[in-house]
């Protein structure tokens, strides 16, 4: 039955067309946006300290004020919960240093010996159940200085204690990611691989449960994680603008389709701009906002938690989220002498009365009344424009085929 449209599609548009269909015929979840670590704007701010002004204190005044400053992590996590569930943001992404120093050799501590450390934990338990009777997914992301596949065992312990405390916090909170990049080549990507594939029996099962391994820009493409990821059960978190600069064979619609079968619960991937455009010198840096061209339209009928990498924070998540509810169309009307027009709209009902009180088009003006014959959904308003100008460019007999798709006959969506 699909193949007529199809046909009509790719002859009009190619692989756009082609995607129209297969996105038509899906159906599943709304995207969750995640907001990730802090904000542009908001007056929720997340308190850190340093080794120098840790060292500086004897050891008890150090811990009463390492352990105010876990209590504000806590209720600032909370209040970052709260915004996130007031404006429809269904992910969060938790500091690496919600619980400041707590793994450095020096200063760290365990919470049983941090003043007030039972009721801290308690705090992180309770933001832990407000998120889940929100719906609110939260994750970590560990620093960069977290490898597991270096080939300094010294690297290693550090890395393994990182994770497991990010677990410990993680298991407070209800948090199902913890997520990490493979790390270096070392000379030698296969051997490095084997390396972290061979680490990962060092990690208990609550941090080892919760790891996910994601494509970097620079050294790692999805297809070289892949293997891993398959072999170990481990996630792989997609990172499509990492992609974008570090390619290898797999389209972004492959690399999606194979990321999200490693996964055992709702898969969750990256999304970023490049500050410069994709024209420019280094496309590596992340822009303030996203650009909704760079959404992959095959993301957008999918059940998966998107987090937004974008320096304006809360800003630039909802205004992802306003751009991903806008619907744009194409359509077709017929013209009373039986000529086709094409145009595009948001909301092609109420653009059908503009073209019928004549206050649309000059064109359909001298040719009412019109009817509505066809229209298709497209992800944003450029790529209306684009695929209008397609569809404007094909013979009349080709039209005429798009028009009696049984897909978009007079289709309502």
């Amino acid at each position: 039955m699909w193949e007529p449209i199809v046909r009509a599609l790719v002859e009009a548009d190619g692989v756009n067309g082609l995607k129209c269909v297969t996105n038509q015929a899906k159906s599943s979840k709304p995207l969750r946006l995640g907001l990730c670590c802090t904000f542009a704007e908001q007056p929720i701010k997340f308190r850190n300290t340093t080794v120098k002004a840790s060292r500086s204190m004897d050891r008890a005044a150090a811990l009463v004020k390492l352990s105010e400053l876990c209590w504000a992590n806590a209720e600032a996590l909370q209040a970052a919960l709260q915004f996130c569930a007031d404006h429809g943001i269904g992910s969060f992404r938790i500091n690496s240093q919600i619980l400041p120093l707590k793994t450095h050799s020096e200063c760290g501590y365990e919470m049983a010996k941090l003043p007030q450390g039972d009721e801290i934990v308690r705090q992180f338990k309770a933001c832990g159940e407000f998120a889940k009777t929100q719906n609110i997914r939260t994750c970590f992301h560990p620093d960069q200085f977290v490898v597991l596949n270096s080939p300094r065992w010294d690297v290693i312990d550090r890395s393994v204690k990182e994770l497991e405390y990010q677990a410990e916090v993680a298991e407070w909170v209800g948090a199902d990611v913890i997520n990490i990049h493979g790390g270096g080549a070392y000379g030698d990507k296969a051997g490095a691989l084997e390396r972290l594939a061979t680490n990962l029996n060092r990690l208990s099962e609550r941090a080892r449960s919760r790891l996910t391994l994601e494509n970097d820009d620079t050294t790692y493409t999805p297809s070289d994680l892949l293997p891993t990821c398959r072999a170990e059960g481990i996630p792989l978190v997609y990172d499509v603008h990492h992609h974008r600069c570090n390619s290898d064979e797999l389209s972004i619609e492959e690399a999606t389709h194979d990321a999200i079968a490693t996964w055992n619960r709702e898969p969750l991937f990256h999304i970023s701009s490049p500050l410069n455009g994709w024209k420019g010198k280094k496309p590596k840096p992340h822009h303030d906002f996203i650009n909704n061209q760079d959404f992959p339209p095959c993301w957008r009928e999918l059940s998966l938690t998107i987090e937004v990498e974008a320096k304006a924070k809360e800003l630039a998540v909802l205004k992802l989220k306003k751009q991903l509810a806008e619907r744009w169309f194409v359509y077709i009307l017929r013209c009373v002498d039986g000529s086709l027009y094409t145009g595009i709209a948001k909301d092609v009902a109420r653009r059908l009365e503009q073209h019928n009180a004549g206050t649309a088009s000059r064109y359909t003006r001298s040719r009412l009344p019109v009817t509505l014959e066809y229209q298709e959904e497209q992800p944003h308003q450029s790529a209306a424009l684009k695929r209008e100008l397609a569809i404007k460019k094909l013979s009349r007999r080709a039209k005429e085929v798009l028009v009696r798709s049984s897909c978009g006959h007079k289709t309502s969506h």
